[in-house]
């Protein structure tokens, strides 16, 4: 298995959707922004620090699911807002509010602006699959399905465990390992026969935490130290870096 850049013993390839197999974590940076500096800016007044789309976005959001992610960029803040429910509207003061009002400006970016795929992480796929490993995607974006028929990208994956499939499950999100684990469940693998391919760092702690055999950080963005001090075992820019390719 060394012109796919993977150990013996790897069975399966875990994938995150947003930084790996699309471009579409700076969209989400940019929605994450606009949503919480128009919160931000009514809530704090002339105090107002607008949300640093690298720093704060890498620590506090990326990765995590969507109301996660409100919670710990606003305890970071020092903010307490009710929790609200999944169906309050984008306007609503409240953690599912600002969630959905997030969603609702990424949904608009990407309409507007389409998705595209990494071509390195499409031929990494093929060549995966054509040596008979079993393939999941594991993204805690509730929009996981649509994206990948956008790309026409759904056959590449055996099992999809994205935001919808979390919450039927009741499956709490990165940084817990727990949806990469029910995907390897899925595909009938135990964790160290898999390998994690994420670009979060909180996804770094959940391939860490649930002890898989291979977990290989994507840096897009120039944060390769923190990917490597956050538990991978590699670090590459693209996966057409790991090989695989025809």
């Amino acid at each position: 298995m060394t012109d796919l850049g993977l150990p013996e013993g790897i069975l399966a390839c875990l994938f995150d959707l947003d930084g790996v197999v699309t471009k579409t974590a700076v969209v989400h940076a940019a929605a994450w922004k606009e949503m919480f500096d128009a919160f931000l800016r009514e809530r704090e007044g002339p105090h107002f620090r607008p949300f640093d789309a690298a720093a704060e976005y890498d620590e506090y959001v990326d990765g995590r699911p969507r109301a996660d992610g409100v919670r710990t960029f606003l305890a970071a803040r020092g903010i307490e807002l009710p929790e609200g429910g999944p169906d309050d509207p984008p306007d609503a003061a409240t953690v599912h509010g600002l969630g959905n009002r997030k969603n609702a400006l990424l949904l608009e970016k990407i309409r507007t602006g389409g998705v595209e795929a990494y071509d390195g992480t499409l031929r990494y796929l093929e060549a995966v699959r054509a040596q008979g490993l079993r393939t999941a995607i594991v993204s805690s974006s509730a929009n996981c399905r649509d994206v990948l028929r956008a790309i026409d990208a759904e056959h590449l994956f055996d099992v999809r465990v994205d935001g919808v499939v979390a919450a039927e499950r009741g499956l709490p999100g990165k940084p817990r390992p727990d949806t990469f684990l029910a995907a390897a469940r899925d595909l009938g693998v135990r964790a160290e026969q898999a390998a994690v391919f994420e670009d979060a760092l909180a996804g770094m702690d959940a391939g860490r935490s649930g002890g898989f055999g291979y977990v290989v950080g994507v840096d897009r963005v120039g944060q390769t130290d923190a990917l490597y001090a956050h538990g991978a075992d590699i670090v590459v820019r693209d996966l057409a870096d790991l090989g695989g390719e025809a």
